[in-house]
Order: C-alpha cells, then structure tokens, then sequence
C-alpha cells in the first residue's frame, strides 16, 4: 500500500478503519497470547508459578520500555521527515534507531540478568517463589538482544505502508507464543522459565520475518549508512519519552503495589493482583494499538500541515477509544468470577470473594481510562512531549503513588480503589492539555 497516498488523501473515517483495526486486531492477538500464557501457567504449573510470573514481569517490561523509548521515539520524526518528502532524514533516523535497539537490549539484558536474584529478593520473596521469578527473568534477560526490537518494528512496517503486513505478523507471533507455550508446558512440564521462552522464541521468528521487506529494500524505510548526530538522538529520545516513562512508571508503580501485596496478602494477593493485570493487558492494548496505528497518518498530516485532517483523525480515535473502554467495563461487571477462575484453577471461598470484589472495583477504571489515553497519544503524534509525558508520569506514577499513602488504612480494597482513583484523575488532567493545546490544535491548515 502507498503509505503517502493513504495518510495524505484517504478520507479521514475510511482511514481510520483502514489503519486502526489491524493495529487493534494485531495488540488484541498479541494481548491474547500473553492472556492465554498466565492461564497455561495458573493451570499447567501452579499458583506459586502464577505469582511468581507477575512478581517478575515488571521487571521484563521495563527492558522492553526501553526498546518502545526508541522506537516509537524514532516513529513519529520519521512520519513527520516523510510528510515533509524528506526520505534521506528518516531512512537516516530509522537505521540509527534499529541499532540502538539491538544495542540497548544486549546491555540492560544482561544487567537484568546478573541482578535478578537481588531484584526480586527486594520484593520479599523468598523460597520457591523468588527461584521461580529468578528464572523467568533470566530467561527472557538472554533472549533481550533478538526480541526487543519486535515492537520497534511493527512501527515501521506500519509508516512503510504493510499495515495488513504488521497485523498478520503480530497473529503470527501470537499462535507460535501459544503454541510453544503449550508445548513446553503442557507436553514436555517443563516449569515457569518455558513460559519466557516460549514467548522469546515467537517473538524471535517474526523479527527474522519483519525484517525482509527492509532487508530486500522493498519497503518506502531503507537501511542507509547509519550518521549519528546529537540532535538525532534528541529528538528520538524526546519523542519517545513519554511512552518510555509511562511504562517505566508504571512498572514501578507495580513493584510498589507488589511489596504491598506481599505483605498485606501474600501469594494470593500477587496472584489477585496478577488477574487485574492481564485483564488490563487484554483492553489497553486495543486502545494502544488503535491509538499507535494512526500515528503516522497524524505526524505525517502534521508535517504536511493538514491540520483539519489531523483533527478528524483523532475524533474518530477518541470516540472509538471510549466505545472500548466503556464495553470493557460491562464486560468485567458481568463475568468476575469466570474471570478469575480462568487464571487462578478452582478459586473459591475467600480467594474468590477477593478477586471478584477487586475485579468489580478495577472495571471502573474503564469509565475514564479511554480520555487521557487518547490524549497522551495524540499529544505524542503532534509533537507535543512534554504535555505527553506529563500526563503518562502523572497516570502510571504520581497519582498511583499518592493515592497507595492516601488509600492505605483500606488495606487491599484501598489498592483496588487505586485505579478507578487515578484514572478520574488522569482524565481531568487530559481536559486541562487539551484546552491549553487548544491553539495548537485549531490551527487552518497551511496553504
């Protein structure tokens, strides 16, 4: 597909049909296998492996934030460097970018991998437990140079015009994860450690695969000879770091709400915790891969200085954002204890009656979430990093944070009520940058 012609001349509802719903159908089928891997872990191995799973996955994310801060940093100048015809600039931005990546993930892999017994001794474990959440880590730490750049490069696919391309990638990837993860758990029994491999070695085959069209120079991105400069790295850095510090602060925030756990509930309050969890990583990323598949066709518009269109992009965005949040709300009222019961094998008694009330208290965060999500987003396409970053940090950490000491004599209801709390608060604040960018993003459109 010519990428230039769909971002600059579809119409704007057409185009975001064309480029959201792969982008959803790809996060939903990425989002799937890691929700089917915790209920092959909750079912196949145990609880302690449950736990032990989420205690570490904070950790793991944050070594994947670290490739998203390059790549989606390097995304938008790239989209915008394509608006503007300047292709030598962004097939420049897109070689530098892929080797940070590679680079990045070698070196915080390996520092992952020599500090996981202290990390998650930090958080309290002990026994079985901590082995177990050792080794999950260290697993996905080895495998950190190959896989990092998956994510980075569904990115450029998506700029290059393979939008359908990035979307069967991302399924293809998602059936090898499930299928591995069956393998070695189901069929060979091997423990909590297969279960990062198993998605280490899916997201692998499709790095080999995502590369060709790049590789062959049949993509509109090409490898170049790589000119580092300063204000490349900048740029790159400043773009992306409002999701990089929105995933960092969020995963801090979850090994807060862990040590919490540990003490106020033990493995049953991880693994309740743990439930909460894939249940967000099953809605956000349809709102993430919604959201992040129009950000080309918005820098690119942007650059172009087609305001008018920018903004009818992002209304069709935010009015399907909130279709999907306010689905997921009804959803999760309706059905807690099948939920539970799909990650944590025969629940009952007081280990069901906690998840249930927690799932109902978490399916408010869904009322608000889809407003500043949308608007982070937005701000991120535009060039607007620092209203982007101020409301990921202020979502995914300072809110968070404040309401645990505020929220704290609830004990563990406190900490449930923590994420509707932050969400409320988040969707003002994106009120607040969307009036003061109100200028910004009024603008005619440039003749």
């Amino acid at each position: 597909m010519d990428s230039t012609a769909l971002f600059a001349k579809t119409p704007p509802v057409k185009l975001f049909f064309i480029a959201s719903v792969p982008g959803a159908v790809s996060m939903l089928a990425s989002s799937l296998y890691q929700f089917l891997d915790g209920i092959f872990v909750g079912n196949f191995l145990d609880a302690t492996a449950f736990a032990a799973l989420n205690l570490a996955m904070p950790f793991v994310i944050i070594n994947f934030s670290l490739a998203d801060l390059v790549g989606v940093g390097s995304s938008v100048p790239i989209s915008i460097a394509l608006g503007r015809e300047d292709r030598k600039e962004a097939n420049n931005i897109f070689t530098c970018a892929c080797i940070l990546i590679v680079v990045t993930g070698a070196a915080i892999g390996a520092v992952l991998f020599a500090a996981a017994p202290f990390l998650i001794g930090l958080m309290g474990a002990e026994g079985d437990f901590a082995a177990q959440a050792v080794q999950y880590l260290r697993t996905y730490a080895l495998c950190s140079p190959c896989t990092t750049i998956l994510f980075a490069v569904d990115n450029y696919l998506r700029i290059s015009g393979y939008i359908r391309g990035s979307m069967f990638l991302n399924i293809l990837m998602s059936v090898l994860c499930v299928v591995f993860d069956l393998l070695f758990l189901g069929v060979f029994g091997w423990g909590v450690w297969a279960a990062a491999l198993a998605g280490s070695l899916g997201m692998f085959l499709c790095v080999l695969l995502a590369f060709i069209p790049f590789v062959r120079g049949k993509a509109l991105l090409r490898f170049c000879r790589p000119q580092f400069e300063a204000r490349i790295l900048r740029q790159i850095v400043t773009c992306g770091s409002p999701s990089f510090l929105n995933n960092i602060a969020g995963r801090i925030t979850s090994i807060l709400m862990n040590l919490f756990l540990v003490r106020l509930g033990g493995e049953l309050a991880v693994s309740v915790y743990g439930v909460l969890m894939y249940v967000d990583g099953f809605i956000q990323p349809l709102l993430y891969g919604m959201c992040d598949s129009l950000q080309p066709a918005v820098g690119f518009n942007w650059g172009a200085g087609k305001f008018s269109r920018v903004r009818a992009i992002e209304k069709c965005c935010f009015i399907a954002a909130a279709a999907i949040s306010l689905g997921s709300v009804a959803v999760i009222v309706l059905a807690p204890a099948w939920i539970t019961r799909l990650f944590i094998a025969g629940a009952a008694g007081d280990a069901l009656a906690l998840s249930v009330g927690a799932l109902e208290l978490f399916a408010l965060t869904y009322l608000t979430r889809w407003l500043s999500f949308a608007t982070q987003s937005y701000m991120l396409a535009i060039e607007k990093p620092l209203a982007a970053s101020l409301l990921s940090v202020s979502t995914a950490l300072v809110f968070p944070v404040v309401l645990l000491a505020v929220l704290w004599p609830l004990g563990l209801t406190g900490l449930w009520i923590n994420f509707p709390a932050t969400s409320a608060l988040a969707a003002v604040l994106a009120l607040l940058i969307l009036r003061r960018q109100r200028p910004a993003l009024h603008r005619p459109d440039a003749s």
